[in-house]
């Protein structure tokens, strides 16, 4: 069995963002930059998959500017076997994110693929409920338990009311949260031994797709500062103030 996981760069989740002066978007200049933290949860699960023996081949995938074979190159030092990148300096929204993957899947001939429920850049938790919908994959969304069980895989996917088990006809698409697992940090030959393993290169611009925004973001923006708080005197004061002020009782 062959997996393939989306792995993404993004704006490292433990520095802070700043807005561009123009309100165009946030300022990437010189910003430190990591693995998607929910693809990471995805990797790992995928190397798990492949040392219990469900799977042969791990491929990681990212679609963005070519620093991001600095992100492949992590997932090739977690365990995955080799890399694709998708060259783009453009901002992709999520239906042309599954576009590409579809024709890489497709390549591929990928049994199951692992994808982040959501990036932490844009939140959007969209491509991989497109890729299931232009491939008329089953998908399992929001995975919190993966189990490959012959030609099924069992998820356990989190929802309102608790958890849901649900199983899914191979080939699939899970999208993970960060409650599946813990990843692994790469190990110094594991990384020495990342930089000699394959990365295949394409052009966003010759796969013959319609890549072409949807979307327009008209203006980004820092939110407001919080309002600073107060010191009650009693509990009668205190809901005083949530009811009469706050209004939430």
């Amino acid at each position: 069995m062959k997996i393939l996981v989306g792995v993404k760069r993004v704006l490292d989740p433990y520095v802070r963002a700043y807005v561009k002066p123009d309100g165009s978007g946030v300022d990437l200049s010189n910003a430190k930059m990591s693995m998607n933290p929910f693809d990471e949860v995805a990797v790992e699960q995928a190397v798990r998959l492949k040392e219990a023996g469900a799977a042969e081949e791990i491929i990681a995938v990212s679609i963005g500017p070519a620093k991001s074979e600095e992100t492949i190159r992590t997932a090739l030092a977690m365990g995955a076997d080799r890399g694709v990148l998708v060259e783009g300096e453009r901002n992709l929204e999520p239906l042309a994110v599954a576009k590409i993957l579809k024709q890489i899947v497709e390549e591929e001939s990928a049994q199951l693929v692992l994808l982040g429920k959501q990036a932490i850049d844009d939140d959007c938790n969209q491509a991989g409920q497109s890729l299931a919908a232009l491939l008329n994959w089953p998908q399992g969304t929001f995975a919190s338990g993966v189990e490959l069980e012959g030609e099924t895989t069992k998820v356990v996917r989190e929802i309102d009311g608790g958890l849901e088990t649900v199983e899914l006809d191979l080939p699939a698409i899970v999208s993970v949260d960060l409650r599946l697992n813990e990843p692994r940090h790469a190990s110094l030959p594991n990384i020495m031994k990342a930089k000699k393993k394959p990365v295949e290169k394409k052009a966003a611009g010759d796969l013959g797709l319609d890549l072409e925004p949807r979307m327009k973001i008209l203006n980004v923006s820092e939110p407001p500062p919080r309002a600073e708080g107060v010191r009650v005197g009693s509990v009668a004061e205190l809901v005083e103030k949530l009811k009469n002020e706050a209004k939430v009782i």
